[in-house]
């Protein structure tokens, strides 16, 4: 009896790529893609797609996950519940962040994350940084120290106290940045307009939910991020504006692509499928599970940002998965009380919902191509990150990551999902398609029913350069 040429043969799949849907079979060897062709050799594990799509795994490459919190609140997600969750969801690798606190050095963020990581993730991973406090320290010696050692990206933040870096700090970053070629990430809202308006909803009694996004117009973030290009501009360096929400801001990336200037954009699932009435049409406490900076906009808006999805303003689309208990007292009800919106922990779950939703609704709603999909969810993040080939194709040495689709009636229902959250905005929707098995390396990690663990399989990966290209318009 002859020996099987491969570890793995997936048959009959209708392979999708960022450039191509093709039929063929895919031969895994050593949890990497051998080879692809029709009519390959057995393999030891025969699996049949029977002409079902087949993608690359999905890269969320903006995802939060036991971040450092302060008491009381923590979040519900780690590394174990995120990357089950991430896998049943049909996402391989993740990308969450390790948080330097003020007055903490940036090696103690990442030697600390490592900790909290090791021997728990089922799929890959990797880290960005968080940069809250670039002492000349942190920006002579360790962040440049850590870039050189696979930590490439980093993300700033224009709001919250906590993280909040000015407008002069923001440049010393960037300058960096262009110094040894990592990707900054920048999370654009104007603080000081923000608490102007916090404040005047405060003493006018309107600390409910909804307020929140009262506090947080779209014109902070159309200023923030105007202000962030005119930085990137000033440095002559690439940066990429995080969980995009709105008309006014997609307005201002589209000015800088039209002048030249080389500006990436993530956006997220809750700026297509929520809106401002999902933090509460009253002043009930339901709202706060939506809670989210920026906050979701109006249905009008949703179509915008469907637009810069199929026209290629959108880089990619990220889940910001930020997990945390709505019914908690270390959730959303901190302490275990209904708290005025300034002080509801800010995120809504969304890991293992992101490629599910995006392609029911945008694949098989007729927004966008199977093509852009794939794009937009693995190949593209994988490139910002310097982590393409291996990871987001479809490709022989690609690591054998991969996802094959169902198509039909799904019922979001949370009882279903697998992480550790006792809610999902998403509750109740129909979808029209869901991972029908998800193989991590070339090991099967979900079948559509069960998910078959990989605790401390998952390998932390180090990122190399971005080689990612912005679409000038």
């Amino acid at each position: 009896m002859s020996t099987p040429a491969f570890d793995v043969v997936v048959r009959n799949a209708r392979v999708a790529t960022a450039s191509d849907v093709f039929v063929s079979d895919i031969g895994i060897t050593n949890g990497k893609i051998a080879v692809l062709g029709l009519g390959l050799a057995s393999g030891k594990v025969e699996m049949d797609a029977a002409g079902r799509v087949v993608t690359p795994g999905g890269v969320d490459a903006h995802c939060h996950l036991d971040q450092p919190m302060d008491p009381p609140v923590r979040m519900a997600d780690g590394f174990e519940s995120g990357t089950r969750s991430a896998a049943c969801g049909g996402t391989t690798t993740v990308i969450p962040f390790a948080a330097q606190q003020k007055g903490e050095s940036l090696r103690a963020a990442v030697d600390d994350y490592h900790r909290r990581a090791d021997g728990q993730a089922h799929v890959d991973y990797a880290f960005h940084l968080i940069v809250s406090d670039p002492t000349p320290e942190v920006l002579t010696q360790e962040l440049p120290a850590l870039i050189a050692e696979g930590y490439t990206s980093f993300k700033l933040y224009m709001t919250y106290d906590a993280l909040k870096l000015n407008d002069a700090q923001v440049l010393d970053v960037l300058a960096v940045a262009r110094e040894h070629g990592a990707m900054a990430m920048v999370h654009a809202e104007n603080a000081d307009a923000i608490e102007w308006l916090t404040r005047r909803l405060e003493a006018a009694g309107r600390t409910a939910p909804r307020w929140h996004a009262h506090a947080r117009p779209m014109l902070v973030e159309r200023e923030a991020t105007h202000r962030a290009i005119a930085l990137s501009q000033l440095v002559d360096v690439p940066i990429l504006i995080v969980h995009v929400s709105g008309r006014e801001a997609v307005e201002q990336i589209r000015w800088a692509r039209s002048h030249g200037l080389q500006i990436f954009a993530e956006t997220c699932p809750q700026y297509l499928f929520l809106t401002a009435e999902d933090l509460g049409i009253d002043d009930s406490y339901k709202g706060a599970r939506c809670v989210c900076s920026p906050p979701p906009r109006d249905k009008a808006n949703q179509q915008v940002i469907w637009d810069g999805l199929a026209d290629g303003l959108f880089t990619l689309i990220s889940s910001d998965h930020a997990p945390f208990r709505f019914d908690a007292p270390e959730g959303k009800r901190p302490g275990g009380q209904e708290v005025p919106f300034r002080h509801i922990p800010n995120g809504i779950p969304g890991l293992e919902t992101r490629l599910p939703l995006l392609y029911s609704e945008g694949v098989l709603g007729g927004r966008i191509t199977l093509e852009k999909f794939v794009e937009l969810t693995a190949t593209n993040p994988a490139k910002a990150y310097g982590l393409h080939p291996r990871k987001g194709t479809i490709a022989p040495g690609s690591d054998a990551d991969l996802v094959i689709w169902d198509e039909g009636e799904f019922v979001v229902d949370n009882k279903l999902l697998h992480h550790n959250v006792d809610y999902t905005p998403y509750a109740g929707m129909t979808l029209r398609a869901w991972p029908a098995v998800t193989l991590a390396s070339g090991q099967v990690v979900w079948d559509g029913h069960e998910f078959f663990p990989r605790q401390g399989q998952g390998q932390f990966l180090r990122c190399g350069p971005p080689t990612l290209r912005p679409r000038l318009r």
